[in-house]
Protein backbone atom coordinates (compact mmCIF):
# COMPACT_ATOMS: atom_id res chain seq x y z
CA UNK A 1 0.00 0.00 0.00
CA UNK A 2 2.28 2.70 -1.43
CA UNK A 3 1.40 6.40 -0.47
CA UNK A 4 -1.17 8.17 -2.61
CA UNK A 5 -2.46 11.54 -1.27
CA UNK A 6 -6.09 11.28 -3.21
CA UNK A 7 -6.16 7.79 -0.95
CA UNK A 8 -4.86 9.11 2.48
CA UNK A 9 -6.70 12.21 2.45
CA UNK A 10 -10.19 9.30 2.40
CA UNK A 11 -12.07 7.38 4.91
CA UNK A 12 -12.42 4.40 5.61
CA UNK A 13 -15.91 3.12 6.12
CA UNK A 14 -16.80 0.97 9.25
CA UNK A 15 -19.77 -1.23 8.90
CA UNK A 16 -21.36 -2.25 12.28
CA UNK A 17 -21.53 -0.82 15.89
CA UNK A 18 -21.26 -3.88 18.45
CA UNK A 19 -18.47 -4.79 20.50
CA UNK A 20 -16.20 -5.49 17.15
CA UNK A 21 -16.95 -2.08 15.28
CA UNK A 22 -16.27 -0.01 18.55
CA UNK A 23 -12.90 -1.80 19.16
CA UNK A 24 -12.01 -1.14 15.53
CA UNK A 25 -13.38 2.60 15.77
CA UNK A 26 -11.44 2.87 19.18
CA UNK A 27 -7.71 1.62 16.96
CA UNK A 28 -9.26 4.01 14.84
CA UNK A 29 -9.33 6.80 16.35
CA UNK A 30 -6.20 6.52 18.49
CA UNK A 31 -4.24 6.84 15.30
CA UNK A 32 -6.06 9.78 13.50
CA UNK A 33 -7.42 7.36 10.66
CA UNK A 34 -10.39 9.11 9.36
CA UNK A 35 -13.92 6.88 8.91
CA UNK A 36 -17.26 6.78 8.69
CA UNK A 37 -19.31 4.28 10.52
CA UNK A 38 -22.77 2.73 9.72
CA UNK A 39 -25.04 1.04 12.15
CA UNK A 40 -28.61 -0.40 11.45
CA UNK A 41 -29.52 0.10 15.07
CA UNK A 42 -30.35 3.49 16.39
CA UNK A 43 -27.73 3.08 18.85
CA UNK A 44 -24.51 1.41 19.92
CA UNK A 45 -24.34 -2.63 21.25
CA UNK A 46 -25.25 -4.45 18.23
CA UNK A 47 -26.90 -8.09 19.06
CA UNK A 48 -26.16 -7.18 22.87
CA UNK A 49 -28.95 -4.31 22.51
CA UNK A 50 -32.25 -6.72 22.53
CA UNK A 51 -34.17 -3.66 20.44
CA UNK A 52 -32.10 -4.07 17.37
CA UNK A 53 -33.23 -4.87 14.27
CA UNK A 54 -31.12 -8.09 14.23
CA UNK A 55 -30.23 -8.87 17.94
CA UNK A 56 -30.62 -12.47 18.41
CA UNK A 57 -31.39 -12.05 22.10
CA UNK A 58 -33.98 -13.36 24.81
CA UNK A 59 -35.16 -11.46 28.07
CA UNK A 60 -33.08 -14.08 30.11
CA UNK A 61 -29.96 -13.93 28.25
CA UNK A 62 -26.56 -13.31 30.18
CA UNK A 63 -22.80 -13.83 29.25
CA UNK A 64 -21.22 -17.17 29.31
CA UNK A 65 -17.61 -15.93 29.96
CA UNK A 66 -17.13 -13.66 33.10
CA UNK A 67 -16.85 -10.36 32.56
CA UNK A 68 -13.06 -10.14 33.45
CA UNK A 69 -12.15 -12.74 31.03
CA UNK A 70 -14.44 -10.72 28.44
CA UNK A 71 -14.39 -7.09 29.41
CA UNK A 72 -12.00 -4.43 27.21
CA UNK A 73 -8.65 -4.41 29.53
CA UNK A 74 -8.66 -0.35 29.25
CA UNK A 75 -12.52 -0.47 30.36
CA UNK A 76 -13.14 -2.73 32.82
CA UNK A 77 -16.84 -2.86 33.74
CA UNK A 78 -18.20 -1.46 37.16
CA UNK A 79 -17.60 -3.76 40.20
CA UNK A 80 -21.55 -3.28 40.84
CA UNK A 81 -21.94 -5.36 37.33
CA UNK A 82 -22.84 -8.79 37.97
CA UNK A 83 -20.26 -11.82 37.27
CA UNK A 84 -22.27 -12.75 34.48
CA UNK A 85 -24.07 -9.57 33.19
CA UNK A 86 -27.41 -9.39 31.41
CA UNK A 87 -28.09 -7.96 27.97
CA UNK A 88 -28.89 -5.33 29.69
CA UNK A 89 -25.98 -4.67 31.29
CA UNK A 90 -23.87 -5.72 28.28
CA UNK A 91 -25.63 -2.88 26.28
CA UNK A 92 -25.41 0.08 28.94
CA UNK A 93 -21.60 -1.15 28.93
CA UNK A 94 -20.79 -0.78 25.53
CA UNK A 95 -22.85 2.53 25.58
CA UNK A 96 -20.51 3.93 27.90
CA UNK A 97 -17.24 2.64 25.88
CA UNK A 98 -18.78 4.47 22.80
CA UNK A 99 -19.18 7.88 25.47
CA UNK A 100 -16.35 7.39 27.11
CA UNK A 101 -13.88 7.18 23.64
CA UNK A 102 -16.16 9.62 21.75
CA UNK A 103 -17.28 7.11 18.83
CA UNK A 104 -20.84 7.53 18.05
CA UNK A 105 -20.16 11.14 16.49
CA UNK A 106 -18.27 8.85 13.63
CA UNK A 107 -21.76 6.81 12.81
CA UNK A 108 -24.39 7.00 10.83
CA UNK A 109 -26.96 5.33 13.23
CA UNK A 110 -30.31 3.45 11.19
CA UNK A 111 -28.34 3.35 8.44
CA UNK A 112 -28.05 -0.18 6.36
CA UNK A 113 -25.49 -0.81 4.07
CA UNK A 114 -27.23 -2.52 1.05
CA UNK A 115 -23.94 -2.80 -1.09
CA UNK A 116 -20.28 -2.52 -1.23
CA UNK A 117 -18.37 -2.85 -4.24
CA UNK A 118 -14.32 -2.71 -5.21
CA UNK A 119 -13.31 0.22 -7.64
CA UNK A 120 -10.93 -2.18 -8.99
CA UNK A 121 -10.49 -6.16 -9.42
CA UNK A 122 -7.77 -6.73 -7.12
CA UNK A 123 -5.18 -4.62 -4.87
CA UNK A 124 -6.48 -1.85 -2.76
CA UNK A 125 -8.10 0.71 -4.87
CA UNK A 126 -11.15 1.80 -2.81
CA UNK A 127 -14.81 1.15 -2.17
CA UNK A 128 -17.97 2.11 -3.76
CA UNK A 129 -20.64 1.83 -0.70
CA UNK A 130 -24.32 2.42 -1.05
CA UNK A 131 -26.84 3.33 2.15
CA UNK A 132 -30.07 3.38 2.86
CA UNK A 133 -31.40 5.58 6.17
CA UNK A 134 -34.57 4.73 8.21
CA UNK A 135 -36.60 6.76 6.02
CA UNK A 136 -36.11 5.32 2.40
CA UNK A 137 -33.51 7.23 1.42
CA UNK A 138 -30.74 6.21 -0.49
CA UNK A 139 -27.03 7.19 -0.44
CA UNK A 140 -23.52 6.49 -1.69
CA UNK A 141 -19.89 7.21 -1.49
CA UNK A 142 -16.56 6.13 -1.65
CA UNK A 143 -14.42 5.05 0.57
CA UNK A 144 -10.14 4.35 0.80
CA UNK A 145 -11.03 1.18 2.53
CA UNK A 146 -13.79 -1.21 4.02
CA UNK A 147 -14.11 -2.46 7.30
CA UNK A 148 -16.64 -5.17 8.06
CA UNK A 149 -18.02 -5.77 11.63
CA UNK A 150 -21.41 -6.67 11.14
CA UNK A 151 -21.30 -9.79 13.18
CA UNK A 152 -21.57 -13.40 13.55
CA UNK A 153 -24.65 -14.14 14.96
CA UNK A 154 -27.44 -12.69 13.05
CA UNK A 155 -28.67 -14.96 9.98
CA UNK A 156 -29.88 -17.89 11.30
CA UNK A 157 -29.38 -21.24 9.97
CA UNK A 158 -32.91 -23.09 9.75
CA UNK A 159 -33.09 -26.31 9.69
CA UNK A 160 -35.43 -28.59 7.21
CA UNK A 161 -37.08 -31.44 8.70
CA UNK A 162 -39.49 -34.28 6.82
CA UNK A 163 -43.00 -33.94 7.40
CA UNK A 164 -45.28 -31.26 8.52
CA UNK A 165 -45.31 -29.69 11.77
CA UNK A 166 -48.84 -27.85 13.11
CA UNK A 167 -47.75 -26.78 16.04
CA UNK A 168 -45.41 -23.39 16.39
CA UNK A 169 -42.14 -24.02 14.85
CA UNK A 170 -39.38 -21.03 15.28
CA UNK A 171 -35.72 -20.39 15.38
CA UNK A 172 -33.62 -19.22 18.55
CA UNK A 173 -33.79 -15.85 17.10
CA UNK A 174 -37.49 -15.35 17.05
CA UNK A 175 -37.17 -16.43 21.10
CA UNK A 176 -37.44 -13.68 23.29
CA UNK A 177 -39.60 -13.89 26.47
CA UNK A 178 -40.05 -16.71 28.35
CA UNK A 179 -43.79 -15.95 28.16
CA UNK A 180 -43.84 -17.59 24.63
CA UNK A 181 -43.93 -21.35 26.41
CA UNK A 182 -47.07 -20.55 28.48
CA UNK A 183 -49.16 -23.51 28.62
CA UNK A 184 -46.89 -25.29 25.89
CA UNK A 185 -44.95 -28.68 25.30
CA UNK A 186 -41.65 -27.61 23.50
CA UNK A 187 -38.90 -28.87 22.58
CA UNK A 188 -35.63 -27.59 22.29
CA UNK A 189 -33.89 -28.92 18.76
CA UNK A 190 -29.69 -28.26 19.95
CA UNK A 191 -27.92 -28.05 22.68
CA UNK A 192 -25.86 -25.09 22.59
CA UNK A 193 -25.71 -22.56 25.12
CA UNK A 194 -28.29 -20.88 24.02
CA UNK A 195 -30.34 -24.17 23.43
CA UNK A 196 -29.25 -24.93 27.14
CA UNK A 197 -30.26 -21.45 28.08
CA UNK A 198 -34.11 -21.72 26.21
CA UNK A 199 -34.57 -25.38 27.50
CA UNK A 200 -34.60 -23.59 31.27
CA UNK A 201 -36.83 -21.08 30.31
CA UNK A 202 -39.36 -23.71 29.31
CA UNK A 203 -38.91 -25.45 32.18
CA UNK A 204 -40.16 -22.88 33.88
CA UNK A 205 -42.89 -21.82 31.54
CA UNK A 206 -44.08 -24.47 29.83
CA UNK A 207 -46.16 -27.34 30.54
CA UNK A 208 -43.04 -29.78 29.28
CA UNK A 209 -39.76 -29.61 27.91
CA UNK A 210 -37.30 -31.57 26.04
CA UNK A 211 -34.35 -31.12 24.15
CA UNK A 212 -33.09 -33.05 21.02
CA UNK A 213 -29.32 -33.78 20.56
CA UNK A 214 -27.69 -34.76 17.62
CA UNK A 215 -24.13 -35.24 19.72
CA UNK A 216 -23.24 -35.58 23.08
CA UNK A 217 -21.53 -31.82 24.20
CA UNK A 218 -18.83 -31.02 27.29
CA UNK A 219 -20.46 -29.42 29.83
CA UNK A 220 -19.03 -26.37 32.25
CA UNK A 221 -20.50 -25.33 35.51
CA UNK A 222 -20.38 -21.30 35.56
CA UNK A 223 -18.62 -21.49 39.36
CA UNK A 224 -16.00 -24.10 40.33
CA UNK A 225 -14.55 -23.65 43.83
CA UNK A 226 -16.64 -20.62 44.21
CA UNK A 227 -14.83 -18.41 41.24
CA UNK A 228 -16.29 -18.56 37.67
CA UNK A 229 -15.30 -21.28 35.80
CA UNK A 230 -13.12 -19.41 33.16
CA UNK A 231 -11.19 -18.03 35.40
CA UNK A 232 -9.61 -21.23 36.98
CA UNK A 233 -9.40 -22.41 33.87
CA UNK A 234 -7.01 -19.49 32.86
CA UNK A 235 -4.05 -21.07 35.17
CA UNK A 236 -0.93 -20.93 32.98
CA UNK A 237 -0.41 -24.38 32.53
CA UNK A 238 1.29 -26.66 29.55
CA UNK A 239 -1.75 -27.77 27.40
CA UNK A 240 -0.96 -31.10 27.87
CA UNK A 241 -1.36 -31.04 31.72
CA UNK A 242 -4.60 -28.99 30.74
CA UNK A 243 -5.71 -31.53 28.96
CA UNK A 244 -5.83 -34.26 31.67
CA UNK A 245 -6.82 -31.80 34.25
CA UNK A 246 -9.48 -30.10 33.39
CA UNK A 247 -11.85 -32.86 32.57
CA UNK A 248 -10.82 -34.33 36.22
CA UNK A 249 -12.20 -31.22 37.73
CA UNK A 250 -15.43 -31.51 35.33
CA UNK A 251 -16.28 -34.51 36.51
CA UNK A 252 -15.88 -33.54 39.86
CA UNK A 253 -18.23 -30.44 39.87
CA UNK A 254 -20.71 -32.28 37.18
CA UNK A 255 -20.44 -35.82 37.39
CA UNK A 256 -21.16 -38.06 34.10
CA UNK A 257 -23.73 -36.27 31.99
CA UNK A 258 -24.79 -39.38 30.70
CA UNK A 259 -26.96 -40.87 33.71
CA UNK A 260 -29.29 -37.75 32.76
CA UNK A 261 -29.56 -38.97 29.40
CA UNK A 262 -27.15 -36.64 27.54
CA UNK A 263 -25.06 -38.59 24.64
CA UNK A 264 -21.59 -39.04 25.31
CA UNK A 265 -19.32 -36.13 23.31
CA UNK A 266 -17.60 -37.69 20.35
CA UNK A 267 -15.00 -35.11 20.98
CA UNK A 268 -12.27 -34.30 23.46
CA UNK A 269 -13.23 -31.17 25.78
CA UNK A 270 -11.91 -27.61 24.03
CA UNK A 271 -12.61 -29.46 20.69
CA UNK A 272 -15.65 -27.67 20.63
CA UNK A 273 -17.39 -24.89 22.50
CA UNK A 274 -18.56 -26.29 25.60
CA UNK A 275 -22.06 -25.84 27.05
CA UNK A 276 -21.52 -23.41 29.89
CA UNK A 277 -24.97 -23.71 31.96
CA UNK A 278 -25.12 -25.02 35.69
CA UNK A 279 -29.25 -25.52 35.54
CA UNK A 280 -29.70 -27.73 32.46
CA UNK A 281 -27.87 -30.42 34.19
CA UNK A 282 -29.74 -29.43 37.16
CA UNK A 283 -33.20 -30.15 35.68
CA UNK A 284 -32.33 -33.29 33.97
CA UNK A 285 -31.36 -34.85 36.92
CA UNK A 286 -34.93 -33.53 38.51
CA UNK A 287 -36.41 -35.37 35.61
CA UNK A 288 -37.81 -31.79 34.63
CA UNK A 289 -36.36 -31.93 31.26
CA UNK A 290 -36.18 -34.94 28.90
CA UNK A 291 -33.13 -35.36 26.39
CA UNK A 292 -34.06 -37.09 23.01
CA UNK A 293 -32.13 -37.76 20.16
CA UNK A 294 -31.86 -36.21 16.65
CA UNK A 295 -35.30 -36.04 15.08
CA UNK A 296 -36.57 -38.53 12.45
CA UNK A 297 -39.72 -36.55 10.50
CA UNK A 298 -42.93 -34.49 12.01
CA UNK A 299 -46.40 -35.73 11.93
CA UNK A 300 -48.95 -33.08 12.51
CA UNK A 301 -48.12 -32.21 16.63
CA UNK A 302 -45.82 -35.19 16.71
CA UNK A 303 -42.35 -35.63 16.46
CA UNK A 304 -40.70 -38.90 15.72
CA UNK A 305 -37.27 -39.28 16.90
CA UNK A 306 -34.33 -41.40 15.58
CA UNK A 307 -34.67 -44.08 18.11
CA UNK A 308 -38.22 -45.19 17.11
CA UNK A 309 -39.98 -42.89 19.88
CA UNK A 310 -41.93 -39.73 19.08
CA UNK A 311 -43.68 -37.14 21.17
CA UNK A 312 -46.35 -34.54 20.92
CA UNK A 313 -45.42 -30.98 20.83
CA UNK A 314 -47.17 -27.35 20.92
CA UNK A 315 -43.74 -25.34 19.75
CA UNK A 316 -40.51 -26.79 18.56
CA UNK A 317 -37.37 -23.99 18.69
CA UNK A 318 -34.77 -24.39 16.30
CA UNK A 319 -31.66 -23.48 18.21
CA UNK A 320 -29.59 -24.92 15.68
CA UNK A 321 -27.06 -21.50 15.46
CA UNK A 322 -26.21 -19.04 12.89
CA UNK A 323 -24.37 -19.05 9.51
CA UNK A 324 -21.96 -15.90 8.51
CA UNK A 325 -23.53 -13.55 6.27
CA UNK A 326 -22.76 -10.26 4.44
CA UNK A 327 -25.64 -9.71 2.07
CA UNK A 328 -23.86 -6.33 0.69
CA UNK A 329 -20.66 -7.94 -0.47
CA UNK A 330 -20.76 -10.73 -3.49
CA UNK A 331 -19.10 -13.48 -1.90
CA UNK A 332 -16.39 -14.00 -4.98
CA UNK A 333 -15.05 -11.09 -2.61
CA UNK A 334 -14.50 -12.72 0.16
CA UNK A 335 -11.92 -15.94 -0.55
CA UNK A 336 -14.55 -17.98 0.94
CA UNK A 337 -13.68 -22.14 1.94
CA UNK A 338 -16.01 -24.09 3.18
CA UNK A 339 -18.50 -22.56 5.97
CA UNK A 340 -16.03 -19.35 6.50
CA UNK A 341 -13.88 -17.08 4.29
CA UNK A 342 -10.50 -17.86 4.46
CA UNK A 343 -8.45 -14.73 5.75
CA UNK A 344 -5.15 -14.85 7.41
CA UNK A 345 -5.86 -13.92 11.28
CA UNK A 346 -9.82 -14.74 9.93
CA UNK A 347 -9.41 -10.82 9.27
CA UNK A 348 -7.05 -9.60 6.37
CA UNK A 349 -7.77 -10.73 2.72
CA UNK A 350 -4.89 -12.46 0.71
CA UNK A 351 -5.32 -10.35 -2.17
CA UNK A 352 -7.14 -6.97 -1.14
CA UNK A 353 -5.19 -4.29 1.53
CA UNK A 354 -8.23 -2.29 1.49
CA UNK A 355 -10.65 -5.14 2.81
CA UNK A 356 -11.06 -6.29 6.43
CA UNK A 357 -13.61 -9.26 8.32
CA UNK A 358 -13.38 -7.85 11.93
CA UNK A 359 -14.32 -9.90 14.40
CA UNK A 360 -14.59 -13.48 12.98
CA UNK A 361 -13.26 -15.04 15.13
CA UNK A 362 -14.06 -17.46 18.33
CA UNK A 363 -11.97 -19.15 20.73
CA UNK A 364 -12.42 -20.20 24.33
CA UNK A 365 -11.31 -17.18 26.52
CA UNK A 366 -10.53 -14.97 23.52
CA UNK A 367 -13.00 -12.47 24.88
CA UNK A 368 -13.48 -8.61 23.31
CA UNK A 369 -9.67 -8.13 24.82
CA UNK A 370 -8.19 -10.39 22.01
CA UNK A 371 -10.92 -8.75 19.47
CA UNK A 372 -9.49 -5.12 20.35
CA UNK A 373 -5.94 -6.47 19.92
CA UNK A 374 -6.99 -7.96 15.77
CA UNK A 375 -8.99 -4.20 15.56
CA UNK A 376 -5.57 -2.78 16.85
CA UNK A 377 -3.56 -4.32 14.46
CA UNK A 378 -5.33 -3.46 11.84
CA UNK A 379 -5.08 0.14 12.29
CA UNK A 380 -1.22 -0.91 12.25
CA UNK A 381 -1.37 -2.57 8.95
CA UNK A 382 -3.41 0.42 7.51
CA UNK A 383 -0.74 3.38 8.96
CA UNK A 384 2.60 0.87 8.25
CA UNK A 385 0.99 0.71 4.50
CA UNK A 386 0.64 4.02 3.93
CA UNK A 387 4.26 4.65 5.16
CA UNK A 388 4.86 1.88 3.19
CA UNK A 389 7.49 0.61 5.92
CA UNK A 390 9.09 -2.67 6.28
CA UNK A 391 6.65 -4.23 8.49
CA UNK A 392 4.05 -3.99 6.57
CA UNK A 393 5.31 -4.96 3.43
CA UNK A 394 6.58 -8.18 5.32
CA UNK A 395 2.84 -8.35 6.74
CA UNK A 396 1.59 -8.38 3.11
CA UNK A 397 3.58 -10.69 2.30
CA UNK A 398 2.48 -12.97 4.94
CA UNK A 399 -1.09 -12.86 4.53
CA UNK A 400 -0.86 -13.34 0.58
CA UNK A 401 1.32 -16.24 1.10
CA UNK A 402 -0.05 -20.38 2.34
CA UNK A 403 -0.87 -19.71 5.74
CA UNK A 404 -2.01 -21.69 9.25
CA UNK A 405 -5.22 -21.27 10.36
CA UNK A 406 -4.41 -20.57 14.29
CA UNK A 407 -6.04 -23.87 15.29
CA UNK A 408 -2.94 -24.59 17.63
CA UNK A 409 -2.84 -28.30 16.69
CA UNK A 410 -6.66 -28.96 18.13
CA UNK A 411 -9.15 -31.22 16.02
CA UNK A 412 -11.97 -29.03 16.42
CA UNK A 413 -15.11 -30.34 15.22
CA UNK A 414 -16.34 -29.71 11.79
CA UNK A 415 -19.60 -27.96 12.16
CA UNK A 416 -19.95 -24.06 10.42
CA UNK A 417 -20.02 -22.75 14.00
CA UNK A 418 -16.21 -24.14 14.64
CA UNK A 419 -14.85 -22.81 10.70
CA UNK A 420 -13.80 -19.65 12.31
CA UNK A 421 -12.72 -20.97 15.87
CA UNK A 422 -9.08 -20.28 16.95
CA UNK A 423 -6.74 -21.19 19.54
CA UNK A 424 -6.64 -18.18 21.89
CA UNK A 425 -2.81 -18.71 22.54
CA UNK A 426 -1.65 -19.24 19.18
CA UNK A 427 -4.15 -16.71 17.82
CA UNK A 428 -3.30 -13.86 20.15
CA UNK A 429 0.59 -14.73 19.95
CA UNK A 430 0.71 -14.40 16.28
CA UNK A 431 -0.73 -11.24 16.49
CA UNK A 432 1.53 -9.32 19.30
CA UNK A 433 4.43 -11.16 17.50
CA UNK A 434 3.01 -8.62 14.16
CA UNK A 435 2.23 -6.06 16.21
CA UNK A 436 5.36 -5.73 18.10
CA UNK A 437 7.12 -4.96 14.53
CA UNK A 438 4.82 -2.16 13.58
CA UNK A 439 5.84 -0.38 17.05
CA UNK A 440 9.14 -1.04 16.48
CA UNK A 441 8.57 1.22 13.50
CA UNK A 442 6.92 3.96 16.27
CA UNK A 443 3.91 2.68 14.84
CA UNK A 444 1.75 1.77 18.24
Amino acid sequence: MTEDKSRTSGKFALIGAGPMGLAMAKALVERGIAFEGFELSKGVGGLWDIDAPHSTMYKTAHLISSKKMTEFNDFPMEERVAEYPSHREMKKYFNAFAEHFDLKRHYRFETEVIAAEPLEPLGGGGWRVKWRGADGSEGEGTFRGLLVANGTLSEPNRPSFKGHFDGELIHACDYKDPEQFRGKRVLIVGAGNSGCDIAVDAIAHGVKADISMRRGYHFVPKYVFGKPADTVGAMPLPRFIKKRLDPMILKWFIGDPQRYGFPKPDHALYESHPIVNSLVLFHAGHGDIGVKPDIDRLDGHTVHFKDGSHEDYDMIVAATGYLLHYPFLDRSLLNWKGDAPHLYLNCFHPDRDDLFLLGMVEAKGLGWQGRQEQADLVAQFIVGGDRDTAAAKAFRKTKREPFDEMKGGMNYIKLARMAYYVDKDTYRKTIARHSKAFAAEGIA
